[in-house]
């Protein structure tokens, strides 16, 4: 196959996806159970690493009650922790490829092939990001005005700003979810990837609220278990999010990356079984 790229004009402006049904989520986090089981070494020292990072945010939030601190926390979240997946996706490319999973591969992959398109990215998520901080800031409006700070009189407040920050966690979610698999699979630009992966989200609305669900799950029994079970469920999860990326958008149309891992097909057995071309 030749990795020559299409001439812009011929590439559509988003992705194509499937409909998928709203088990799905179940079926992908199955597989990214089993791709963690195949490569514990290099998927649990990823998982290590995301989890000590974002155990050590809660801890500092915890220990000096600082509005900053919190700023960072909610930062590691939406944006330090997708980027940190990357890893897991070049980590079920390689299982997928009968490649023997390499961390010097893996690191190669999460922060060298694709660097510029990530930062692009990054960007993009942190002025969502930033946007999301103004709007919370701005409802100090809705303090009480009594000065107590009871449940009873901060109900207003507490109750716009968790409407606030569902808003902008969804938001996130929908640009993040299939956008950063993307820029790994195919030799796209940031804001192509995330408008397909927002498309995607909006078109299977059911079954993405079942896998983002399943995520928050998943974080709160990491973190009540002290960050632990968060060195296997945040890899899985990666994993998961690679294989609901491949099940779910169609981005044959686009270049593959001259090099790294997803510069060649996958074996034809495990195109036929996710249809891809």
């Amino acid at each position: 196959m030749s990795n020559n790229k299409s001439p812009l004009s011929e590439l559509p402006f988003i992705a194509p996806c499937r409909r998928v049904p709203a088990s799905a989520p179940l079926r992908w986090l199955k597989k990214g159970l089993t791709d963690t089981k195949r490569a514990p070494l290099a998927s649990l020292s990823y998982g290590a690493l995301m989890a000590a990072m974002l155990m050590l945010m809660i801890f500092a939030a915890w220990q000096v009650g600082s509005a900053w601190i919190m700023l960072l926390l909610l930062c590691g979240l939406v944006f330090l922790v997708p980027l940190s997946c990357i890893g897991t996706y070049a980590i079920s490319a390689q299982i997928e490829r009968g490649m023997k999973v390499s961390l010097k591969t893996t690191i190669h992959a999460s922060f060298r092939s694709y660097i510029g398109t990530e930062l692009v990215y990054a960007l993009a998520i942190m002025v969502v990001f930033l946007v999301w901080a103004r709007a919370s800031s701005m409802l100090s409006i809705f303090l009480p005005s009594t000065g107590r700070y009871d449940l009873a009189e901060m109900m207003a407040y507490l109750s716009i700003l968790a409407l606030i920050s569902l808003i902008f966690l969804s938001i996130i979610f929908a640009a993040s979810v299939f956008s950063l698999p993307m820029i790994m699979h195919r030799d796209v630009d940031a804001i192509t990837a995330i408008v397909t992966s927002i498309n995607a989200v909006l078109r299977n609305k059911v079954t993405m609220l079942v896998w983002g669900l399943l995520i928050a799950l998943a974080l709160i029994i990491g973190v009540l278990s002290g960050g632990f079970a968060l060195i296997f469920l945040l890899p899985s999860i990666g994993h998961a999010s690679w294989h609901g990326y491949l099940e779910t958008i169609d981005a044959e149309q686009f270049p593959r990356h001259l090099i790294g891992v997803t510069s060649n097909k996958r074996p034809l057995a495990k195109l036929n079984q996710s249809n891809e071309l």
